[in-house]
């Protein structure tokens, strides 16, 4: 079957699963020592019928891991996996050298929860999974407070907290047969790209496969078209209506690529509003002056300007519109991870 990388995608696959009647069980990469290609956090979904989604490294250790859970699925007690292999032995089992691998296997006992951690992540709402090494099963813990069968400390519920505030990925608290594993999943990147145009073909898979949900905004329907954009969100609303019905959020960036202020402009309006991460646009520096001075006459303040990144993306000397793509997501995936 298809690896699917996100973990929304996974945790939906899983959820439609159980509605049609299959069981369920899910492994999660909890910790790892030297090399591994699958960070901590990483999950795979297995059915009943030994179908999966998702990846934990690669190799006999996705055997392992679906051979097991098939037995778990069937009745067996939850289990953490663990797999240790030396240099030579790495390629086998995913590893690209030694190392250590541990995977917590249990199966689905709350449908459920399944379906309202799937709903939590559709809504763009972070959440962190806190699960019981014992028993398997988990809760969920949000800026809004905690649901689940599993009981969850108040040190818990305050790291859980600290994680989401952070954006941190997975952290593992507790000692002994209180052990738990907490997961903060948090909504996958956005990209919204303004204009339709010959750079926005290439940017858009690219964004996509990076793991961004892309949206791309045009008015012109000439350009906004599924023959061009296949797979890709559409909308041919004029940017400012469009960002009143989809607001963004601290996980979007924005990308304007018309080079028309009238379509530029008030899509840079609506980022310097919000608390996007990354607001990049296309144009010269001599272009980018004239877009400043608009946006001063609306109030925008100095600060604001320095939060938009123009001449957009990374300097890599480029002129074709892939050229140019390339640099556009790779400065994105910079200020996603955060580096400076």
């Amino acid at each position: 079957m298809e690896t699917l990388t996100r973990v929304d995608d996974i945790l939906n696959q899983a959820r439609d699963w159980l509605k049609n009647g299959d069981r369920v069980a899910l492994a999660t990469v909890i910790s790892t020592w030297g090399s591994s290609p699958r960070p901590v956090g990483s999950q795979l979904a297995i059915n009943e019928h030994g179908a999966f989604v998702g990846s934990v490294s690669g190799g006999c250790v996705e055997g392992a891991v679906v051979d097991s859970a098939k037995s778990i699925i069937a009745g067996a007690e939850p289990a953490i996996l663990e797999f240790s292999v030396s240099d030579e032995q790495a390629m086998g089992v995913g590893l690209t050298c030694g190392g250590t691998l541990k995977v917590f296997v249990t199966a689905v006992h709350d449908p459920s929860l399944l379906s309202q951690l799937c709903e939590h992540l559709a809504n763009r709402v972070p959440v962190c999974v806190v699960m019981s090494l014992d028993s398997g099963e988990f809760s969920l813990v949000t800026g809004d407070g905690i649901c689940g069968a599993s009981a969850v400390s108040d040190q818990t519920h305050d790291t859980a907290l600290s994680m989401l505030k952070n954006s941190e990925i997975a952290v593992l608290a507790g000692a002994g047969e209180s052990e738990v594993f907490a997961h903060s999943i948090i909504p996958p990147p956005r990209l919204f790209i303004v204009g339709a145009g010959h750079i926005t073909q290439a940017l858009a898979p690219m964004a996509q496969i990076a793991g961004f949900e892309v949206s791309v905004i045009d008015p012109r329907t000439a350009f906004t078209t599924a023959e061009r954009f296949p797979q890709t969100d559409l909308s041919t609303l004029w940017p400012d209506d469009y960002f009143r019905l989809n607001p963004p959020d601290a996980h979007s960036a924005l990308v304007t690529l018309v080079h028309d202020p009238k379509i530029d402009d008030p899509a840079l309006e609506s980022a310097l509003y919000s608390d996007m991460f990354y607001i990049g646009a296309l144009g010269s520096r001599k272009t980018h002056r004239g877009r400043v001075d608009r946006l001063r006459i609306k109030n925008f303040t100095d600060q604001d300007m320095m939060r938009i990144h123009a001449p957009v993306g990374l300097d890599l000397g480029g002129r074709k519109p892939a050229e140019i793509a390339v640099s556009i997501i790779a400065e994105i995936v910079q200020a996603w991870n955060g580096v400076e």
